[in-house]
């Protein structure tokens, strides 16, 4: 299920369904019934507290309160406003449950052990009012253990943003698809471990909404994964160019070996005639050329057998870079452009967006997408505007990353652990992707594939990771996903 469904492009799924002939009280009861078998997968019985809305994620919560009640659990349910005031499927499902109904509280939550959060899900647009906001406050500070029905209340379904406060809950339940709040930050921290529960929806409805945007996994680019065959040589599995930088000379190594171990053919670092034996003591199965000014650089373009240049890692700031990006960028060979060649462009972006195409890659953290571009917004909208505006695939780097082409698509990618925020790490993404892009694979499935081998990279390593132990595990994966 890699789809994920805007607010919008959910509630268009219910109504869908409900068109077919699923009646929504349907929906709500299967949706009460997976969050009921979250918990009592990972809690035996306790005192439970249940809060619920005046909405349809209230609705939920009554059907999961009956549910659990009926197996012997302790629960009490705290209601957000009048009972009487519940209309709908959530006022059907609020007349089942034969158990007490509280007003909504911090007091509530005394001699409770465990906490369901069915109070708004992903559907709000404004902070929690005066009792709500009291009783989430009150459930962080106590460490209670708290499961969301849909999205921790608080958080913004399309965006992952804290509207105001939210409660820090272990573990979520949502239906159908996932919402890009579940997986941008800070929402994703939020939520806790994450399970998307079927309800009744049919997959059908998926051609009608057409969703553009999806959580990253090998289904979504396995196909396009380069594949040597029997007659296969090196230059049939790509020619990549790196510029080596004249100071930061690890930054275009790391790059060089990620492309390698990504199955590039030959690898070639163009480097300033003084670093020369620096780069030439390092690995042997690189290429160095000597490469003084444009002109050098130019030529080595001009060979028909060089498929990708990768520009940016420890180039260096300044006129120099802008030019080789301009050399590279008239080549008309795919490109990504990471680090320097992106902030060599801070204070003239228009002079590179005006060049750029679909089949360039930009890297940057978030610090040098903000000097390229300035824009507003949750980091999805960002990076989608920023494809769109330049014309070139976007990779935002982060504990969230997003990719996104300049026709809209776009993915959001978690498979990243914490410790790749190590210096070098970027360096070996930069060198991924180019190495993908070398071998023939489309610019936005390049991105999305360097980006999730490089997080199953880092989870290779046990422990203690730098950058230098990232390549190595890449042809592993990359052999299993073929």
């Amino acid at each position: 299920m890699t789809e994920i469904l805007t607010l919008a492009q959910m509630y268009d799924a219910d109504r869908l369904a409900m068109a077919s002939g699923i009646p929504g009280v349907q929906l709500m009861e299967a949706a009460g019934w997976a969050v009921a078998r979250v918990l009592r997968q990972g809690w035996k019985p306790r005192p439970l507290l249940v809060l619920c809305g005046p909405g349809n994620n209230g609705g939920d919560g009554f059907v999961v309160a009956r549910l659990l009640a009926r197996q012997g659990w302790p629960v009490r349910v705290a209601l957000l406003g009048e009972r009487s005031a519940l209309k709908g499927d959530a006022a059907r499902m609020a007349e089942r449950w034969t158990g007490p109904v509280s007003p909504l509280g911090p007091e509530a939550l005394d001699r409770c052990h465990l906490v369901v959060d069915a109070l708004f899900g992903a559907g709000l647009t404004r902070p929690l009012d005066a009792a709500a906001a009291a009783t989430v406050h009150e459930i962080n500070r106590r460490g209670l253990p708290c499961v969301a029905v849909d999205m921790p209340s608080g958080i913004a379904g399309d965006s992952g943003a804290v509207l105001g406060c939210a409660p820090r809950c272990v573990a979520s339940v949502t239906f159908f698809r996932p919402k890009p709040g579940h997986l941008l930050q800070p929402g994703r921290d939020y939520c806790g471990a994450l399970t998307v529960a079927p309800i009744g929806i049919p997959d059908s409805v998926l051609e009608t909404l057409k969703p553009r945007q999806w959580h990253n996994h090998p289904r979504l680019w396995q196909a396009a994964l380069p594949r040597p065959g029997r007659d296969s040589h090196k230059y049939t599995r790509g020619h990549l160019i790196i510029q080596g930088g004249g100071r930061m000379t690890g930054a275009a190594r790391l790059a060089a070996a990620a492309a390698r171990r990504a199955g590039t053919g030959l690898v070639s670092l163009a480097v300033p005639p003084s670093m020369l034996f620096p780069y030439l003591a390092d690995q042997p199965g690189i290429l160095v050329r000597s490469c003084p000014d444009d002109a050098d650089f130019g030529a080595i373009l001009a060979d028909s057998r060089v498929t990708a240049v990768l520009l940016g890692p420890g180039a260096g700031v300044g006129e120099g870079t802008r030019s080789r990006v301009t050399v590279a960028l008239n080549s008309d060979r795919p490109l990504v452009l990471d680090a320097d060649a992106l902030s060599s462009f801070a204070e003239q972006p228009d002079r590179l967006f005006g060049r750029l195409r679909p089949d360039v890659v930009l890297t940057p953290h978030e610090g040098e997408f903000r000097r390229l571009f300035d824009l507003s917004g949750d980091k999805l909208t960002r990076v989608r505007t920023a494809a769109r505006h330049c014309g070139a695939v976007v990779l935002l780097k982060g504990a969230d990353t997003c990719v996104a082409a300049p026709d809209g698509r776009a993915v959001i990618c978690t498979a990243g652990p914490s410790s790749l925020a190590t210096g070098g790490s970027g360096d070996v993404l930069a060198g991924l992707v180019a190495g993908l892009l070398a071998q023939g694979m489309p610019a936005f499935e390049a991105a999305c594939a360097g980006t999730w081998v490089l997080g199953q990279s880092a989870r290779a390593v046990s422990g203690g990771l730098i950058a230098e132990d990232l390549p190595p595990s890449v042809g592993n994966i990359l052999c299993d996903l073929r």
